[in-house]
């Protein structure tokens, strides 16, 4: 008799079928496809990201940077003036909170006080302006950061000339104040 069996090492029962099946192409293909979009728009997303932390830095180096501030009284103890401080844009702005106006032929004028040193001049107010605002130079920005107060007098309509000190009494005054940033 006869076996009808392939004796164990007869190479046609050891091939196997050495080719990848389609299903698994395609799916490495998907996977491929995939991974690339997905490196893609993550790319593109970080990419936006910096776009948009470049155009906020830009808006907030923009914005105001109030660094100090004083609410002047009136003799009556009463708010009369708000003053904020910006090194950055190099304002003083003012805000009236009272009715007070000066005359025609008055002025305001806003000082640095610091001790006992001489008051400095920092400008004029505008005249009949509810938030006026004022440039500040070198000098009066080296002041503001040793004064300890800030003060309005009523003077000519041209204010004090250079070196003079101002018209006293105070009409508003009021401590500077450092903001917590």
């Amino acid at each position: 008799m006869t076996d009808h069996l392939s004796p164990p090492n007869d190479p046609a029962s050891t091939v196997r079928d050495r080719r990848v099946s389609s299903w698994w192409r395609a799916l490495a293909i998907l996977l491929a496809l995939l991974l690339f979009v997905g490196s893609a728009t993550g790319v593109s997303l970080f990419e936006q990201f910096k776009t948009q932390i470049r155009h906020l830095q830009g808006q907030l180096a923009g914005q105001s940077q109030i660094r100090q501030l004083a609410v002047l009284l009136d003799t009556g103890q009463q708010p009369a003036m708000l003053v904020t401080i910006d090194p950055v844009s190099r304002l003083i702005q003012l805000q009236r909170l009272n009715q007070v106006s000066e005359g025609r032929e008055e002025a305001l004028q806003l000082w640095a006080l610091n001790g006992d040193q001489a008051p400095l001049s920092l400008g004029l107010v505008g005249r009949r302006l509810q938030t006026p605002q004022l440039p500040l130079d070198a000098a009066a920005l080296a002041a503001l950061g040793s004064a300890t107060e800030l003060a309005i007098s009523v003077e000519g309509k041209d204010g004090v000339p250079e070196g003079q000190g101002p018209s006293l009494p105070w009409l508003f005054r009021g401590h500077l104040v450092d903001k917590a940033l």
